[in-house]
């Protein structure tokens, strides 16, 4: 299905990795791992021919289905539903379907006429795109992935970002692609949907590569990985399952640390037994010999590899502030006909622990959104408090400028730190060197969440909206956000589906969305994280 040679590729001037070779082909799921900003997303769009190698060559072979981190849709007016059946087409088949049904009524013989003639034709290609059997098996993927009539029935823009993200899921699923391309598939799914996609990509006949961070996932699916080790340029294919691949990679890791011990030691002995011999003259040509022999013997072979650098994430002391130093009164939000929620009353104490839970779609985003004052209410409003200092964690970043550079989007941040500081926070969050330079549109998820959370520890916010921080991050990555979240002293309104977060959240309060009822939070909330 895919074939790659010799490729190479580069996140601006730095090299990401080269001379990469490997095949996928019908029936092999493969898992894509290695931490953030190491190439993953940068791979799978060289691999679905949205972007171009640095160097080498890509051979597909039939169609490709892709689903980016962050999928970009020209048309937000379209209807969520015509949205996914134009993977085959069907949307456009359908409406003119429709519009040739409406011209057969036309009391103008002519009219009918040319309506009835291509009609026969539209109902031609309806057929040979899988007809009403096609309709079904979309309408079965969208009651999998929670996506009902009420959503289907909307424009795009009317949903939030974690419901257009399950509609692309949908339209890749219904595409029947020969190759599947999945950057992170199971984000804003409910545990239920993440159950259903394992199902369906273990029996899927084409070809998946996946980037996942959801073990479970990969370890139930994959039977091939490939690994990306960000302090190396090449590519690890291990042709096997998550498992096995564990148990292979240590095995890997401690025999090239054993190969490379004996060799070192052996030439230690020849370097050593040169130097003595050196001084003579007459042994002068031995010694050079030996000396290059215990070069050769040393030249590549690799010993323990250095431990990947993580994201040092450490939220600040929050600024001083009032008792509540952020309120909402009466707050109302519909989009068209569609409430959202009605007249809801929120207070968010100093140091107060607050976590939103409600189904996808009950407008956890949209209130984030209206508290950070990115959106307006309909009704209501937010008052902020004495000495309230916000901090917003978009989940679909969009607090960055994807047109500006990751430095000058700190500089926006942290207008009040010199360069040195700035660049400084930006290191701790892997970001040195030229990829301060990089514009924000080009990088991958993780590294738009590093830099997100980056402008909120620039900061010295008292009160934190975090909407899904853990999405996109690889697992060391995560464990730093947790940890925290578990040491920072000031508020939190956090929206999250990883039970992990609000464990390490540690909430006091519990609302719940869309009726707006508050209550104090207990384990017994527990099950409603994953299904939220």
């Amino acid at each position: 299905m895919i074939s790659v040679s010799n490729l190479e590729l580069r996140a601006g001037a730095r090299l990401l990795m080269d001379e990469v070779n490997f095949r996928i082909d019908s029936g092999d799921k493969v898992g894509l791992v290695g931490r953030n900003g190491a190439g993953k997303t940068t791979m799978t769009k060289v691999l679905a021919g949205l972007t171009q190698p640095a160097a080498g060559h890509v051979e597909r072979r039939g169609s490709i289905g892709y689903l980016p981190q962050d999928p970009k849709i020209d048309d937000m007016e379209q209807l969520s539903r015509d949205r996914i059946l134009s993977a085959r087409e069907l949307d456009v088949i359908s409406a003119k379907m429709r519009a040739a049904e409406q011209d057969m009524m036309s009391t103008d013989d002519a009219v009918r006429d040319k309506a009835m003639a291509q009609y026969g034709k539209v109902q031609t290609r309806f057929d040979a795109a899988g007809g009403y059997s096609a309709e079904a098996e979309a309408a079965m993927i969208c009651n999998n992935l929670d996506l009902p009539e009420r959503i289907l029935s909307q424009p795009l823009k009317t949903l939030s970002g974690g419901q257009r993200r399950r509609v692309e899921l949908a339209r890749i699923l219904f595409s029947d692609a020969d190759t599947l391309l999945l950057d992170e598939p199971t984000n804003h799914l409910d545990a239920d949907s993440i159950v259903w996609l394992r199902d369906h990509l273990q029996s899927y006949a084409g070809a998946v590569l996946m980037i996942s961070h959801d073990v479970d996932l990969i370890e139930s699916t994959v039977n091939k990985v490939f690994y990306l080790d960000g302090n190396r340029t090449t590519l690890d294919v291990y042709n096997m399952g998550w498992k096995k691949y564990l148990v292979q990679r240590d095995q890997d890791a401690a025999r090239r640390k054993r190969e490379y011990a004996n060799a070192e030691k052996k030439a230690s002995q020849l370097r050593f037994q040169a130097e003595k011999m050196r001084a003579k003259a007459t042994k002068a040509v031995a010694a050079q010999s030996m000396l290059k022999r215990a070069d050769r013997m040393m030249a590549g072979l690799e010993g323990e590899r250095a431990a990947e650098r993580v994201a040092n994430i450490r939220f600040p002391a929050p600024a001083s502030c009032g008792k509540t130093p952020l309120m909402a009164e009466g707050l109302s939000k519909s989009y068209g006909s569609l409430e959202i929620f009605n007249g809801l009353d929120l207070a968010i104490d100093r140091g107060s622990r607050v976590v939103i839970l409600g189904y996808n779609g009950a407008g956890k985003t949209t209130l984030l959104r209206l508290l950070a004052g990115a959106a307006e209410a309909d009704a209501g409003r937010v008052i902020s408090g004495h000495g309230l200092k916000l901090g917003y964690f978009a989940q679909e970043h969009d607090t960055l400028d994807t047109e500006s550079s990751v430095l000058e989007n700190m500089k926006t941040a942290a207008p009040f730190l010199n360069d040195t500081d700035q660049r400084k926070i930006l290191g701790s969050f892997l970001f040195s060197g030229d990829d301060v330079s990089k514009p924000a549109a080009v990088l991958s998820g993780g590294e738009k969440t590093r830099l997100a959370l980056a402008s909120l520890v620039a900061s010295s916010a008292n009160v934190l909206l975090l909407d899904e921080p853990t999405n996109n991050l690889d697992p060391a990555s995560r464990e730093e956000i947790l940890a925290a979240l578990r040491t920072y002293e000031g508020a939190v309104v956090l929206v999250s589906h990883d039970p992990g977060a609000v464990e390490a959240l540690s909430p006091d309060r519990v609302l719940l969305l869309p009726d707006g009822e508050e209550d104090i939070y207990t384990k017994d909330y527990e099950d409603l994280i994953t299904l939220a």
